[in-house]
């Protein structure tokens, strides 16, 4: 049975598209036209350098999202980002469909803003889950949000806001705080068209179903004032490491069950006996006043076998020293 072929989404289409007219253009280098100069550094694609604190930033704020979507999907979805991408508004835009969330906040430190975009499947599948429903991309044309997603927009955009505060603060301290929210990008007063954006796209994997993705938005030129530290090679400055983590990591370390047993004898005992022992048989052993402590079959102590509370017991006397 043939599968049913997927049809390519609006960013596939673009990228064909795009694709295909710089294969259209002739190669300078083949034909043999004239190299123009270009001098490095001038342009405003290379502030950011090879994005190295950003990515970091962006590789943090997965991790810490993941609890973002725990409500809605009961589940810790995994969540993975691209590396951040200079273009312009206008490019961006024209690579989105018209009706999408969009959620814009303002950086007070920067004195920028900062800008969340989630596509309609992506909110209507939170909203689903969210109220008991499975976990499955619903197809829609609808051209507008209702009060329920509103809601679930709400709840997720500010809640991605502080796992962004998290990410950021190894940094430099930011408060993401939102200003406006609209359905349309025909109405996103982010930036203007031919303006430099940095985009930072992540994807969540779903289970059972095809991945979904959001985009964080920042503009270029609220980035630049901090360009010097995006391209460092960034430490944490903070000391306080995520306890609750380390606290679980530790009890389930001490919670591993091992195996304790006692070596009271070795005797030896010549092969031809060990044919013709039977089952009521009695072995006579020779027990000496000490014995070893074994630890998952590795001895550790010396003891003293006894009793105590009229039970057997060992009394350790020493530790053996491994080498």
């Amino acid at each position: 049975m043939a599968a049913t072929p997927r049809k390519l989404s609006s960013k596939e289409v673009a990228a064909l598209v795009g694709n295909l007219m710089e294969s259209s253009e002739p190669m300078s280098m083949s034909n043999g036209q004239e190299v123009r100069s270009y001098a490095f550094g001038e342009n405003d694609l290379n502030l950011l350098g090879d994005y190295h604190a950003l990515r970091i930033i962006n590789e943090r704020f997965c991790r810490t999202a993941r609890d973002v979507f725990l409500p809605m999907l009961r589940l810790q979805p995994r969540i993975s980002s691209f590396p951040p991408e200079v273009r312009s508004f206008d490019d961006y835009r024209s690579s989105q469909d018209n009706f999408v969330s969009i959620t814009a906040s303002r950086i007070e430190e920067l004195r920028g803003n900062q800008m969340i975009v989630i596509p309609p499947p992506f909110i209507s599948l939170l909203t689903d889950s969210y109220y008991g429903g499975q976990i499955r991309h619903i197809k829609t044309t609808r051209t507008e949000f209702t009060a329920t997603e509103q809601r679930v927009i709400e709840l997720v955009t500010e809640r991605l806001n502080v796992a962004l505060q998290l990410a950021w603060r190894d940094l430099m301290a930011l408060t993401f705080t939102v200003v406006s929210r609209e359905e349309s990008m025909q109405f996103a007063s982010f930036v203007d068209g031919e303006d430099m954006i940095v985009n930072c796209s992540f994807m969540v994997q779903l289970p059972g179903t095809e991945p979904a993705s959001f985009d964080l938005l920042y503009p270029l030129q609220t980035l630049k004032p901090i360009s010097s530290q995006l391209r460092s090679r960034m430490q944490s400055d903070f000391v306080d490491d995520d306890r609750t983590w380390r606290e679980k990591l530790e009890r389930a370390i001490l919670s591993i069950p091992l195996t304790l047993s006692a070596r009271l004898c070795e005797p030896e005992v010549p092969l031809r006996q060990l044919m013709q022992i039977q089952p009521g048989d009695v072995l006579p052993v020779q027990l000496s006043d000490s014995v070893e402590l074994l630890i998952e079959g590795q001895p550790f102590f010396e003891a003293h076998p006894g009793e105590r509370g009229g039970q057997t017991a060992l009394n350790l006397v020493k530790r053996r020293m491994r080498g």
